[in-house]
């Protein structure tokens, strides 16, 4: 019997390095099973769309697919978009079983994810010390998905017993400009930022930007390809797979 297809589905941006980095960790989801078949696809600004996907998928002969959301917090996208593209989809091939998993979500696992950006960044801004935190994440109007970065921000800040703030690059207070020039308002000096986004693109430089503006000494990369985040991509699998398996 034939596994069910996968689709990584990304949020999708017009920066050539975010589709680098989800191209890349869609491959190490690859190494880890070759055995399956495995597709990237976008929500928007980049190709190939969902639906180019899932047609590539039905034409090889697949008639299960899950689709496995590369989204950090449960928010609109993953609550409308991906839910909308996933009916549409299932309407247009008839037969066909697609079923959406959760998002990869804000897992503790990442957090080492975190610290190995984060020591990447200090090494090469030859800092060694640090007396505060501030992760930055996207923003969302819904404040269930800001809280759930509020949450992973203390567990971090707790793990390296230091004071941690939370802040966005959009929607929701504060920013990291604003979380930054708090603690040094504190009279904290040596702050650093981590990006709690999956790949390069404008909202991760503007936080970035923002940040170095208010006197952050160091801004690590996004979390990127990382086996630990392929790992949590076939956990979700998993769940999918087991889930199109009829009761």
């Amino acid at each position: 019997m034939t596994a069910p297809a996968m689709v990584c589905l990304a949020h999708g941006s017009r920066d050539p390095r975010s589709l680098e980095t989800i191209n890349a960790l869609v491959a190490q989801v690859r190494g880890m099973r070759p055995d399956l078949r495995i597709e990237t696809a976008f929500l928007d600004h980049a190709k190939p769309s969902f639906a180019t996907a899932v047609k590539k998928l039905v034409r090889a002969g697949f008639e299960e697919i899950v689709v496995v959301p590369l989204l950090l917090t449960e928010a609109y996208h993953a609550k409308v978009d991906v839910p909308a593209a996933v009916a549409e989809q299932s309407a247009v091939h008839e037969g066909v079983q697609i079923r959406a998993t959760k998002v990869l979500g804000l897992e503790t696992a990442f957090l080492e994810v975190l610290d190995v950006r984060l020591r990447d960044a200090l090494k090469q801004a030859r800092v060694r010390e640090l007396d505060a935190l501030v992760l930055a994440a996207a923003g969302s109007s819904d404040q269930l998905a800001n809280r759930s970065v509020a949450r992973l921000a203390r567990l971090w800040g707790a793990h390296h017993k230091l004071p941690v703030k939370a802040a966005f690059a959009s929607t929701a207070p504060p920013a990291t400009g604003e979380a930054v020039r708090a603690f040094r308002g504190e009279g904290r000096r040596h702050i650093a930022v981590a990006s709690l986004f999956l790949a390069p693109g404008f909202l991760p430089d503007r936080a970035a930007e923002l940040a170095i503006e208010a006197g952050a000494v160091a801004v690590s990369e996004p979390l990127g390809a990382h086996p630990e985040l392929a790992r949590v991509i076939l956990a979700r699998y998993a769940v999918g797979a087991v889930e199109l398996v009829p009761v």
